[in-house]
């Protein structure tokens, strides 16, 4: 009997929904699994029909990182150099670079929702999300540490933009575990919906941002990048500049003369 995909792609709408399918192996990150993600990533780049994407899973975990079976991709000859595991973690590993910086890349946001623990690779594919969602019993850890060894594929550098120096010690350096209640802490989760809603709450935060105007979003995912990258006075000329489109767009002309005629019959009828 064959296996089951390892990700199960789905349209509901204007979002396009991929399931990590491995509950029995915990959903564990394989190059099957990395292959059918990029396919599905630009699925939903291409199409403009799609305005969000949302990664869940199957199981009771989220993700317990990638499998240390799975030898698909791996070169013959192991990496006995500094050079050569450098190169590894930059061209090899499923392609988990060249994927995680088209996540960032594409105007449309991406929400992740993590229904259990959330650990190692697929915390890192985590982190190239703009939203992530919580149910109250997800967890998260890097468990690289107890064998010597760093994150090295957004754990570290994805990390401490999102959360900062402060906390990215505690997941790293001290090698403990937080909850959904510290991670929330943390600023990294936005949200944590307790478990016996948690996909209705995730699926309604989706449709919220499928409505969303995707000129200004898609400019915006680009525009915060950027003003966290500079410095303040550069940051302002970010906003200006983004701005400066968004603000010659038919949509915003039809919208605010539409708002200020809206004030003018108000004050009529007071």
């Amino acid at each position: 009997m064959s296996e089951a995909p390892h990700l199960l792609v789905e349209e509901e709408g204007a979002i396009l929904v991929a399931t990590l399918n491995r509950p029995e192996k915990l959903n564990a990150l394989t190059g099957q699994t990395m292959a059918l993600f990029e396919a599905a990533l630009h699925r939903f780049r291409d199409d403009p029909a799609l305005k969000v994407m949302l990664i869940r899973a199957t199981g009771r975990y989220f993700c317990a990182g990638a499998d240390l079976r799975d030898r698909s991709a791996e070169p013959p000859e192991p990496a006995c150099s500094g050079v050569a595991i450098r190169e590894k973690h930059r061209l090899g590993l499923h392609g988990m670079h060249r994927i995680y910086d088209e996540m960032e890349h594409i105007e449309k946001p991406i929400v992740v929702a993590h229904q259990g623990p959330c650990v190692g690779g697929g915390l890192e594919i985590s982190l190239s999300c703009d939203f992530r969602l919580a149910a109250k019993s997800a967890s998260y850890a890097f468990p690289e540490g107890k064998m010597g060894v760093l994150p090295a594929s957004n754990g570290v550098s994805r990390l401490a933009r999102i959360i900062g120096t402060h906390w990215s010690r505690y997941l790293i350096m001290a090698n403990l575990p937080a909850d959904a209640d510290r991670a929330y802490v943390m600023g990294l989760v936005h949200e944590v919906f307790p478990d016996e809603t948690f996909e209705q709450d995730v699926m309604r935060f989706c449709t919220h941002l499928a409505k969303q105007h995707q000129e200004q979003m898609g400019t915006a995912k680009i525009a915060i990048e950027l003003a966290h990258d500079v410095g303040l006075a550069q940051a302002r000329q970010v906003e200006r500049m983004a701005n400066s489109a968004l603000m010659l767009n038919p949509d915003y002309l039809a919208l605010i003369e539409r708002y200020i005629k809206n004030i003018g019959d108000k004050g009529k009828g007071d």
